[in-house]
């Protein structure tokens, strides 16, 4: 086969993998008024190359979400996403299946994203706005991702919207990449929502203990 031939396949696969999948992927599981909703965390990148939205219904209240949310990142809770996946790229990630009280202080400016004693770097990952139970935003210093995880109640249950902002420069390559990268970051955000979204539903049926007399 020519590469020519091949060159045009591939060309063919790229232009219908975004004329028909690639909004999906982006906008997993996200209402029309999701993907265009101003969220906490837009204002910090104005003009990225390319916005996911993707969002889970959860049956449970805010306060039964928020923990698995604040306790995210390596040597804490993990990311609830495929962990030998993580753990190739030398992560160190371990889901967490109960929350610790040991992980619950996050403040704006941490982060969690890195491992205790590693060095940080332009793309850590670092808390810029913290609302209890409504949002949890973090951006990278160098400024191109900004990724933010809101918690909208309605009703009995709550909706999870985990929005990624990104800009990866103008070269060809950098725009190739950022195509690339979109399967494999639904699989994962995808794996990870979901396994939110278990865990919450679960720790909103555990009894509650009684407040002490």
């Amino acid at each position: 086969m020519s590469k020519l031939v091949i060159g045009l396949a591939a060309a063919a696969a790229a232009y219908g993998y975004r004329k028909r999948v690639r909004d999906w992927h982006l906008h997993w599981g996200a209402t029309p008024d999701e993907v265009e909703r101003e969220l906490p965390g837009d204002e910090l990148l104005a003009d990225p190359d390319v916005v996911s939205t993707r969002a889970v219904a959860i049956d449970a209240p805010p306060s039964a979400v928020w923990p698995w949310l604040v306790q995210m990142g390596p040597g804490r809770g993990g990311a609830y996403t495929y962990d030998w996946i993580e753990n190739l790229l030398g992560l160190g990630m371990r889901s967490a299946d109960q929350v610790h009280p040991e992980w619950q202080r996050l403040e704006v400016g941490d982060t969690p994203s890195v491992r205790e004693g590693a060095e940080t770097g332009p793309d850590s990952m670092r808390v810029r706005i913290l609302e209890p139970e409504e949002a949890l935003v973090t951006a990278s210093d160098n400024g191109n991702w900004v990724w933010a995880f809101v918690l909208v109640p309605e009703g009995d249950t709550t909706r999870l919207i985990s929005r990624n902002r990104i800009k990866r420069g103008e070269s060809l390559g950098a725009r190739i990449g950022l195509v690339l990268m979109t399967p494999g970051s639904w699989a994962m955000e995808r794996k990870m929502l979901t396994g939110i979204r278990q865990r919450a539903a679960r720790l909103a049926r555990e009894p509650q203990s009684a407040p002490a007399a």
